[in-house]
Order: structure tokens, then sequence, then C-alpha cells
């Protein structure tokens, strides 16, 4: 589906996970949460280590099947479990480690495992190129190393690439996993940069990380788990960074935040 014509689709959420519970080997690794991601929003997924933000993630892109719950996509309900699923409803990962292939240049990557042919069977390299060189042109318009293998690139071009691949078969929805891990300063204002263009295109995402300045610098609202359970919601500009560390550490919610089923109860 196109992501042209956001304006009508603006008034309802572009992802909404209802209620969604897994448990493995009898432990609830989430427990009952639920949350919305709206067209053109970054959600910032925080949480300890084994809080729960990285399988409940997982369960949005096909990588677990959840236990309970419901997962809608533009208000329909969508049955998702497995990753082709998650491809149909236009739900793409990117992880830390990219997942590239080194040894081959951008639009090869692109490319990868859906290949374009000529009417002879050969691979269409002059068509894949093409394609990439227009992909990469609304993303990243000061890209412009295509014939080199993607080992030569920066950390930033390669994150480039990577969601260069994803918009190319029409994801509207991005999972990024930790995109500015071991990235320097110049870097990690390439991929916010990345970021508000996907941002203009009507391209939703979640942006998982432990980093909370990344977070602020690229969220629109901010979600914290704890023990499985989401402690709240809020937006980025009504919270501060304490807040949402006593958010992490405490679970406790502060008064600007929509509190969820994991936020600790005040004493009186």
């Amino acid at each position: 589906m196109s992501t042209a014509n956001v304006q009508n689709i603006k008034a309802e959420p572009l992802v909404e996970l209802k209620n969604l519970s897994i448990s493995f080997g009898g432990i609830k690794a989430v427990d009952n949460a639920s949350m919305e991601l709206m067209p053109g929003e970054v959600v910032g997924l925080l949480g300890h280590n084994g809080a729960g933000k990285s399988t409940l993630i997982k369960i949005l892109s096909g990588a677990y099947k959840r236990d309970d719950g419901e997962i809608f996509i533009d208000g329909e309900k969508a049955t998702i479990n497995n990753p082709r699923d998650a491809k149909a409803y236009g739900i793409e990962t990117i992880y830390q480690t990219l997942a590239v292939a080194d040894n081959v240049d951008a639009a090869a990557n692109l490319y990868l495992g859906r290949e374009l042919q000529t009417s002879w069977g050969t691979l269409d390299d002059v068509a894949m190129e093409a394609e990439a060189r227009k992909v990469m042109g609304r993303l990243n318009p000061n890209f412009q190393r295509f014939k080199e293998p993607v080992k030569k690139l920066s950390g930033g071009q390669r994150q480039s690439v990577a969601i260069a691949r994803a918009i190319l078969f029409n994801a509207r929805i991005l999972i990024m996993d930790e995109p500015t891990a071991a990235l320097g300063p110049q870097e990690t204002a390439q991929v916010a940069e990345l970021i508000h263009q996907l941002k203009k295109e009507g391209i939703g995402i979640f942006l998982i990380s432990h980093d909370i300045h990344d977070v602020f610098d690229l969220a629109d609202r901010v979600t914290v788990m704890k023990n499985g359970q989401i402690v709240g919601h809020a937006k980025t500009e009504d919270v501060t960074k304490d807040e949402v560390l006593g958010m992490i550490i405490l679970g406790k919610c502060p008064t600007k935040a929509i509190p969820g089923p994991g936020a600790m109860e005040e004493s009186d």
C-alpha cells in the first residue's frame, strides 16, 4: 500500500497492539502489553535487558507467535504468525547487525533474494541499479557510492542501505533495533536525517533503544517496559529524561504519562 495518502489514515493508528502476552517455560516474557503507532510517528521502546521490549516487537514482526492478544493494522485485525505474514502487512525489521551482504554493492543488497531478471533470464543489473538510485535519492540524496561493496561504506551509509531495502518493497511500519549503536556523532546525525525523511513519508517507526538521549532526539513518544509489562506511555516533550529513568528503573509513572499495568502503585 502506498504511503503517499497519509492524511486519509491519520485519524486511526497505523498499528495497535492489544493485550499481547507470550510465555516461555511458564515465565511471561510479555504480559498484557498494549501500544499503538500513528502514521509518520516514531515511538521509542525502552527498558532494561529482559524487560520484554524485543520480545514484544518480535511478536509484531512474526518472529514469535503470541499466546494472547490482538494486532490491528489500519484498524483491521491482522493475522501475523510468521515473518512472511508481517511483510505482507508492510512490516519490516532492521536489526542492529543490519544483515547486509558486505561483498556486494548497494543495488545487490536492496534486491537480495528478490533479484530482477532480464527476458534472457540473466540478472538485470541496470534495472536494479536504477531503482536503487531512485529509492536512495528519496532517502539519502547525498549517497553516491553505488558501485562499491557495502563493506567499504560507513556505518551511517550501511544503515541507509538497510532502510532503503525495507522501503523499496513498500514497508509502512519499520522496527529499528538500536539504529545508532556503535555509530559516531556524524553517522548518528545521518541516521536521524533518515528517520525524519521516513516520517515525512508517513512511515511509522518503532525504535528499540537503550539510549535515552537517542530516544529523546528521535522519538515523538516513549513507551517503557519492565518485567514484561508496560510501565507507561508519554510524549517525549511531556517528560524529562530523569522521569523516564524512573520508569525504567523503578516502574514509577510520571504525572503526564499514561500508566500501564506495570506501573508502580503510589503508596499512601
